[in-house]
């Protein structure tokens, strides 16, 4: 039997899907508020990839931030419940006009949290799920069947690289 080891903590990242460049800056205020220093910001990258978010217009972006602060994994149910809250506070009319999600990024995965079920998610608690986007392999990241289309894209793996190595030096 082996004995319960608690994991090092993780580095927190937060991607925000938008079409309004004020909304998205007021979410990144409000995060780096709740979160602490950005340390790694992509530059927006054109999103338009499914018609889910259609709600919100046209001409949609996606920005992929981390932050300084190392979380206990754990902590990603209370991160995504917070960023459920902050979505439903920027909308207009029940219209959703950002989308924002919390994820952890470890030297060997990269996980997202949903409050969606799917046979390839993991319930933690308070109706949130953990999904595997990544794993890290022969010095990069692979996807999964399941991995979204936009996670495919080289905008994103090149976060994930960069990010894995702010965290890497963390740990040290």
């Amino acid at each position: 039997m082996a004995d319960p080891i608690v994991p090092p903590k993780a580095k927190l990242f937060i991607g925000i899907l938008f079409n309004s460049e004020e909304t998205a800056g007021s979410v990144e205020k409000k995060l780096a508020r709740k979160f602490g220093e950005i340390d790694f910001r992509t530059r927006k990258i054109p999103f338009s990839h499914t018609n889910y978010y259609r709600e919100m217009g046209a001409s949609q972006y996606k920005v992929l931030l981390s932050f300084r602060k190392l979380i206990r994994r754990e902590e990603i149910v209370t991160i995504k419940l917070f960023t459920n809250k902050l979505e439903k506070r920027f909308s207009k009319n029940t219209m959703r006009r950002v989308n924002i999600d919390p994820g952890y990024l470890t030297l060997s995965n990269v996980y997202l949290a949903s409050c969606k079920e799917f046979f390839h998610r993991a319930y933690l608690r308070k109706g949130v799920y953990l999904e595997n986007e990544y794993r890290y392999v022969r010095k990069r990241y692979l996807p999964w069947e399941w991995t979204y289309p936009d996670y495919l894209k080289q905008d994103y793996l090149f976060f994930f690289h960069e990010v894995r190595k702010l965290y890497g030096n963390q740990l040290k």
